[in-house]
């Protein structure tokens, strides 16, 4: 069903890294190339002893991404992703994080079957959620969380090979599962490491306000 007219629909189009490590720190980097507050990146992450945090790159981001996912801590601080074919590093000024992108998974190659208009559309999300719920732990397509609605439409995913990196100085490790799952909120990631290519759909209130960072992402 479409909004109500007080309500809107927003997408932002972009990635989504998965890393568990063997220090049992897990982290969810999000690599957003176009949406309503312009490019940029943060993560999520959770420590061994279940302390949850928000690295944002500006007040809106972290307003946007708190109203739907539970933290203990929120940062603002620079954060920025360069990707190149190989793999993503990640800097910001608690975390660096450098993972090696492998080839599709299994997954992956399910997903590139479906065309991408409908992977994109709330409607073919909800159908997924059965299947999602069914065969990923932790993992949702929809979810409602306070004000909002979100849908998650994934078009590929590949598999991640390395990870390495510190946080608040502290060795990472290496890859590992992403295990137990992340308790940011209604949904998580899947436990085999991974980047997912994704489009999330959000609707809320059209009163939000939505002024982003601009571009602090790097190609």
């Amino acid at each position: 069903m479409p909004p109500s007219p007080d309500r809107h629909r927003i997408r932002f189009r972009g990635q989504i890294a998965g890393v568990g490590t063997t220090s049992g720190t897990r982290i969810v980097v999000g690599r957003w190339l176009d949406s309503p507050l312009g490019a940029f990146a943060d993560a999520m992450v959770e420590r061994p002893d279940g302390h949850r945090l928000l690295l944002a790159p500006h007040p809106d981001v972290a307003r946007l991404v708190a109203a739907t996912y539970e933290f203990d801590e929120i940062r603002l601080e620079r954060f920025d992703v360069r990707v190149d074919p190989h793999g993503w590093r990640v800097r910001s000024d608690s975390l660096h994080l450098d993972v090696g992108v492998g080839g599709p998974s299994a997954l992956g190659r399910l997903l590139g079957l479906v065309p991408r208009a409908v992977a994109e559309a709330p409607w073919w999300c909800a159908t997924t959620d059965v299947v999602a719920r069914a065969v990923l732990d932790g993992v949702r397509t929809r979810g409602e969380t306070r004000d909002r609605r979100e849908w998650y439409g994934a078009t590929g995913n590949r598999r991640l090979v390395a990870a390495s990196g510190r946080f608040d100085g502290a060795d990472l490790g290496g890859l590992a599962p992403v295990d137990p799952p992340p308790r940011f909120g209604f949904s998580s990631t899947p436990a085999r490491p991974s980047v997912t290519d994704v489009v999330t759909t959000i609707e809320l209130d059209r009163s939000v306000v939505l002024v982003g960072p601009g571009t602090t992402t790097g190609g």
